[in-house]
């Protein structure tokens, strides 16, 4: 059984990892195309806290950490840029 609920849960990140590349590759506004990544990133996390579960290795939990802050910081940075300001305001 818990084969089949990580399988199912794996199926499902890469279902919505498909629909993002989408959503980057054909937004009609740049905002909708950072929203992707940025939804990327947390598919990106849940993988990390799909393969420590599975596996029962703790450092996958320190990547899905490490890479969550990075796309948080990442995501700020890309808004602030957005909306033309500069990085020091």
């Amino acid at each position: 059984m818990p084969e089949l609920f990580s399988t199912s849960i794996f199926i499902g990140l890469l279902l919505c990892c498909t629909l993002c590349l989408f959503r980057v590759a054909n937004g009609p506004t740049a905002p909708d195309r950072a929203v992707a990544i940025d939804v990327l990133g947390i598919v990106v996390v849940g993988f990390a806290a799909i393969f420590s579960i599975t596996t029962g290795k703790d450092y996958y939990l320190n990547i899905a950490i490490a890479w969550a802050l990075l796309s948080f910081i990442a995501t700020l940075a890309l808004a602030k840029h957005l909306e033309g300001r500069g990085y020091d305001e």
